[in-house]
């Protein structure tokens, strides 16, 4: 037998003679060779290791919900410079569709994720999709597979080109589901998945809140481009003391680890709740070998299958918890899944379980829980003390989506779209609001607090569009100053915008008041009035609001848009009357234009040739029909709001349709 050792390091075997003794000696051979060569199956490591999750962005009921300023590219590289490669993005995924029967993906929302991937590809940064479409108080649908089906096939094939580091995680948290109920449909949903896209992995995990004891229940799928994924919360009545939605709001001071003497008083209202037993077995539970202990049964499973596994989420809420052991909590549990290969995001990155101090203003340079962080392993950057200096330049509170650190709030029983396509002054979207009951409220909230007194000062204004066809209507713009305590109230300087200020004609308006002209109002607190005192403070706002101060706006629409703080008297109200072309012909031998702020509409001849022209509503009907030679003008004063085609051609037969939209 002659042994051949290429340079690759693949041994082949050649049998010289196909004797008995030969094929012995082979078989012990390749017997030995087996035994103590080590064996290379498929990897149980993951392409990234440590991460957040960016909770609270996409969490909302609808596209149009979506608050997409909250973050930027800044923000993903500021996770990144902490030491971070992966960010798992928790989506209400299926409020993110039209709903039943084909919950089809709202265009607003894939062009917000498209926009947050470009970024992560950028940086080179892992990104989870994860579907947290999920409420604690609900049992999962046992139905749920024909959405997770239709949802995910759609975003398979959306992202289908998309790198290679984009995740989809089937579904979080499934609970009130049986084991094989669960599985049986996130098999159908990797099938659904595979049958567009084979290349992105995907993350599965197991029923019973992706619990580590439900792992070993989960099936051997066949497919073997999956990440297998658990949630670790204990000891529970550590990491969620002070929890509401757990009702144990009363709990409050467990430490961690263990200490006999740390231990507070458990609370006599909580004697007849679950977590009393789990309080008197704490000696046992809280200490740093029951949370190995616990890790270690998902370690098993990964062991066992051989396949990648990751922590999706782990954190203590901090209302009740105590910093220090927190920090410790976050070192022990964060330190034994790198110790066995184990990548993880940690719940969550701003917010109640997050690297943030508590109750501050979240800001990344200013504001990290340092110890917190550093028991997670990052490297966060010097912290400095936030001073809240005057703004000394104008910026944007709204246009097309609220400006940076300025978060939108409604207190509305009406119809608010943030993202109205309707004809929006400029950009893309703009504000509709309608059916507003009175006192109702938008409001746009500055964090942290502004202080304008210098752009007071120097003769800024609040500067905006505005348009309606309520002839009486009236919304209030005032600004409101910060409630530093109880010697003091939110302070209130209003404008009304009313038909004293506006037309109300249903065409833009552009309206542009120094700060100056807003009157102090007094102010609301506790359900008390309280009159003006002078107290107003530019140097603290808090936020701007627009209100339904004076009466409703029953059937009447508002639209809103270009919010400013500016000096400038500039900005330029868009020609209400659009004019796009209707079948992309290029043979334009004709100009159309509007003219008089969109009351007329101009046909400009662009040849010498006389040109035939009818003016068509899209119900058919011609509204107004003739020749021209050189120009022709039609007036649209008086026409019903809505879609028109004008027809033309010229004595060479040369035609084309244009549409005009009057509004």
């Amino acid at each position: 037998m002659k042994l051949i050792n290429n340079k690759s390091k693949i041994l082949y075997f050649v049998a010289l003679k196909p004797t008995y003794l030969n094929m012995y000696r082979l078989f012990i051979f390749l017997f030995i060779f087996l035994c103590i060569i080590p064996f290379h199956g498929k990897s149980t490591n993951t392409p990234f290791s440590k991460g957040v999750n960016l909770t609270g962005w996409f969490q909302v009921g609808s596209a149009q919900e979506i608050q997409f300023s909250k973050y930027s590219r800044t923000d993903f590289e500021n996770i990144q410079s902490l030491g971070c490669d992966v960010v798992r993005l928790p989506i209400n995924l299926h409020f993110m569709t039209n709903g039943e029967p084909n919950y089809t993906l709202d265009p607003l929302f894939l062009q917000f994720i498209d926009q947050v991937i470009s970024w992560t590809e950028e940086l080179g940064m892992h990104l989870i999709l994860d579907n947290h479409t999920f409420d604690s108080a609900v049992d999962t649908d046992p139905n749920v597979g024909e959405i997770l089906k239709k949802v995910w096939l759609q975003m398979a094939s959306h992202y289908l080109n998309s790198s290679t580091q984009i995740y989809f995680e089937v579904l979080n948290e499934p609970h009130g589901i049986n084991d094989e109920l669960w599985n049986t449909i996130q098999k159908e949903v990797i099938d659904a998945i595979r049958t567009v896209d084979t290349k992105h992995t995907i993350i599965v995990g197991p029923a019973s809140w992706n619990s580590y004891n439900n792992l070993e229940k989960m099936p051997v799928y066949s497919d073997d481009n999956l990440i297998y994924t658990f949630h670790f919360y204990d000891p529970f009545i550590f990491t969620h003391q002070g929890a509401s939605w757990t009702d144990m709001d009363a709990l409050a001071g467990v430490p961690f680890p263990y200490a006999e003497d740390k231990m507070p008083e458990f609370p006599e209202e909580l004697k007849s709740h679950w977590s009393y037993n789990d309080f008197k077995d704490y000696k046992n539970t809280g200490t740093i070998e029951a949370v190995h202990n616990l890790i270690d049964i998902a370690v098993k499973f990964q062991e066992e299958r051989n396949v990648p596994l990751f922590c999706g989420e782990f954190g203590v809420y901090d209302k009740n918890s105590p910093n220090e052991d927190r920090t410790y909590w976050y070192g022990v549990v964060s330190d034994y899944l790198e110790e066995k290969n184990i990548a993880w995001t940690v719940w969550d990155y701003h917010g109640a379980f997050g690297i943030y101090t508590k109750g501050s203003n979240g800001m990344f340079n200013h504001d990290l829980n340092v110890p917190v962080c550093e028991a997670l392993g990052l490297t966060p950057p010097e912290q400095t003390v936030y001073v809240a200096l005057p703004d000394s330049v104008g910026f944007e509170i709204f246009s097309d989506v609220a400006g940076k650190n300025i978060n939108n709030a409604i207190n509305t029983d009406g119809e608010i779209n943030f993202f109205s396509t309707f004809q929006p002054n400029n950009g893309a979207y703009c504000i509709e609001w309608s059916e507003a009951a009175k006192y109702n409220a938008l409001s746009f909230n500055f964090s942290p607090i502004k202080d304008l007194s210098r752009l007071v000062d120097e003769g800024y204004a609040l500067d905006f569009f505005i348009k309606s066809t309520d002839i009486n209507g009236s919304l209030d713009f005032r600004f409101i100053d910060s409630d530093t305590g109880d010697d003091d109230h939110p302070w209130r300087r209003k404008v009304e915008v009313n038909n004293t200020v506006v037309a109300w004609t249903g065409i833009w308006e552009h309206v542009h008041i120094p700060l100056a002209n807003f009157q102090e109002q007094g102010a609301w607190e506790n359900d008390n009035w309280y009159n003006p005192e002078g107290l107003f403070d530019w140097t603290a706002i808090d936020k701007l609001e627009i209100v339904a101060e004076t009466q409703e706006m029953g059937n009447h629409t508002f639209w809103i848009d270009n919010i400013y703080i500016t000096n400038q008297d500039t900005a330029q109200v868009r020609d209400y009357t659009a004019i796009e072309n209707y079948d992309n012909n290029e043979n334009e031998f004709v100009s159309i234009t509007s003219q008089n702020n969109g009351s007329h509409v101009s046909l400009k001849n662009n040849t010498n040739h006389k040109v035939q022209y009818q003016f068509i509503s899209a119900s058919g009907q011609v509204i107004e029909r003739g020749n021209f030679i050189d120009s022709k003008t039609l007036n649209t004063n008086g026409i019903k709001k809505g879609l028109y085609l004008i027809w033309l051609k010229n004595s060479q037969n040369k035609s084309i349709t244009k549409k005009i939209i009057i509004h």
